[in-house]
């Protein structure tokens, strides 16, 4: 049997670390600078209640729902609405997810809820086809013909929420949650982590400028905003 030539087998470990390390490189690379541009686009954009300027419409996104209820993170980002409208800060709410069955309906469920904290039904529009944040943001562009808005969401949510805005043209500032960090903690980390990937999704969506479900233009968010 023929023994292996000194030093290779040091060498081929040496090839391979090497290897692994281009590897991580590669894919750490695209999430850092996708969240890079997150950070710069959502730049000084986001606020309190009390600080955030006026505009006609604010968006809340949506997440899990009940059929009792919004799930507390869903719920936590309409209370922030709530205050936004009680507040001045906005003058119509456009809730935006799921609207199907199986998850339960969800702008109707955040509809119900907003109504039972006072906001009333007028001021509240369901987009029952915002089945993720491009699809909410695209859809209230050309949907309901939104130009700049307050985006309201889970605190480490709204960059990326922002982001897409800007990027299909619509003026958005942000108001966030934060509540829910210290209720539940795992969770809110989960949810940071799940931003990493779902920025780069993000940038394929905005790449390939995916279209959403289409609907014909719906004049009631600005009609409600103006009454």
């Amino acid at each position: 049997m023929t023994e292996a030539a000194p030093g290779r087998a040091p060498r081929r470990w040496r090839r391979a670390l090497v290897a692994v390390g281009v590897a991580a490189v590669l894919g750490v690379l695209p999430v850092a600078l996708s969240a890079g541009r997150v950070a710069w686009l959502s730049s000084g954009r986001t606020y309190g209640v009390q600080q955030a300027p006026e505009r006609a419409v604010g968006m809340v996104l949506g997440a899990k729902a009940d059929p009792s209820g919004p799930s507390a993170f869903l719920a936590a980002r309409l209370d922030v609405a709530a205050r936004l409208y009680e507040a001045g800060r906005i003058r119509a709410i456009l809730v935006t997810g799921d609207g199907g069955a199986e998850s339960n309906d969800e702008p109707m469920v955040m509809r119900t809820y907003l109504e039972r904290r006072g906001v009333p039904a007028d001021r509240i529009v369901e987009d029952p086809a915002g089945f993720d944040t491009y699809d909410s943001c695209v859809r209230a562009r050309d949907v309901y013909g939104v130009s700049e808005m307050t985006v309201i969401t889970q605190d480490y949510h709204l960059g990326r929420a922002i982001a897409i805005c800007r990027e299909v043209g619509i003026d958005a500032v942000g108001v966030g949650d934060t509540t829910m960090l210290g209720r539940f903690p795992y969770n809110w980390v989960k949810g940071w982590l799940r931003e990493f990937p779902a920025n780069l999704k993000m940038e394929w969506d905005l790449l390939t400028r995916r279209q959403p479900q289409p609907g014909a233009p719906d004049p009631s968010l600005l009609a409600a905003a103006e009454s």
